[in-house]
């Protein structure tokens, strides 16, 4: 018995001993990350505002870290291909994605074989920045706000078309939206990219548009275009004279485009919250501030469980606008 008894000790002490160095382990890893170079995946190509809001984070964390953090862009099938290469990357602090609305909340229901589970395969650590869209219309439409849109698509059923960059995307999702919370009807015309559908709205081949504001904002200002409504719950700063969807005929409608930082699941708990705590700081500086403002939207930190909080609850909103849209990507 007393051999037994002191073989016992023996294993307990020795188990506990590995949980103890690897505990000191982990707790040292943290204090010397990053002790390499870090890679920043933007899944969009350069010059949109995912690569704007990825390159200006990653120049203030390569300053915080004294280690470089490089950007890659992995571009391709609506920002799916980017967040793939992270999903399956090492979950070891050192591969960091920015995540948006499209490849987070809408892809897992529109893409039939997703190559990741975005709840599964990443684990949240912040989210950076959320930004509204707006509603604008030909100068032609006889119509000044989403009411007076409302009113005129009940009178005029498939009358009024509307654009968007193409099947699937927020801009379709969104108008899509306001079809099924009023019963109107609008007539879908996809587009191959923004671009193309806001010349498009401009050459006056569709009525209306959900645009992301900073395209849209200069072609308001010169009449090009007009303001019916921002999508977001409360009016935004840079447009406060024009009233949001929502209290123009469709309570509780809101659609908000967002950005969040994503690492591979399994990172460990230490170096994840180096890694949060050292975004928070960067996101709280008055130029990173001010640079996102350009982006047309608030920059809006959180903890990681509340950004994993929202992503599913994100991911149940789009799943139905997508069913109720029908669009399918193959």
């Amino acid at each position: 018995m007393l051999n037994l008894k002191s073989l016992l000790l023996t294993i307990m002490r020795k188990r506990w001993l590995v949980l103890g160095l690897c505990a000191w382990t982990l707790a040292a890893a943290a204090q010397t990350f990053p002790g390499k170079t870090v890679r920043w995946i933007a899944p969009f190509p350069p010059g949109g505002g995912t690569d704007v809001i990825s390159r200006t984070l990653a120049q203030k964390l390569t300053e915080a870290w004294g280690q470089q953090v490089v950007v890659e862009n992995r571009a391709g099938s609506g920002g799916t291909i980017g967040l793939a290469a992270a999903a399956k990357a090492p979950a070891d602090g050192y591969n960091i994605v920015l995540g948006q609305l499209a490849n987070v909340a809408i892809a897992p229901a529109l893409y039939p074989r997703l190559p990741y589970d975005p709840t599964r395969d990443l684990q949240p650590v912040t989210l950076v920045l959320s930004a509204p869209l707006i509603l604008v219309a030909h100068p032609s439409l006889p119509a000044g706000n989403t009411k007076e849109l409302l009113a005129l698509a009940r009178a005029k059923p498939d009358d009024i078309t509307f654009g968007s960059p193409g099947n699937g995307t927020t801009g379709h999702l969104a108008g899509e939206m306001i079809k099924s919370a009023t019963g109107v009807r609008l007539t879908h015309v996809p587009y191959k990219g923004a671009s193309p559908a806001i010349t498009g709205l401009l050459g006056g081949e569709i009525a209306i548009y959900v645009s992301s504001i900073p395209p849209a904002l200069p072609l308001m200002q010169a009449g090009r275009l007009k303001a019916l409504g921002v999508t977001s719950a409360k009016r935004t700063a840079t447009l406060p004279n024009v009233p949001t969807i929502a209290e123009s005929g469709l309570p509780g409608y809101e659609v908000t485009n967002w950005y969040g930082v994503m690492v591979p699941t399994g990172v460990p708990r230490d170096i994840l919250g180096r890694v949060h705590a050292d975004l928070v700081r960067v996101l709280q500086m008055p130029e990173v501030r001010q640079r996102f403002a350009g982006e047309g939207g608030d920059v809006a930190p959180n903890t990681p469980e509340q950004f994993a909080a929202f992503v599913k609850s994100e991911i149940a909103k789009w799943s139905k606008a997508v069913r109720d849209s029908g669009a399918r990507i193959d």
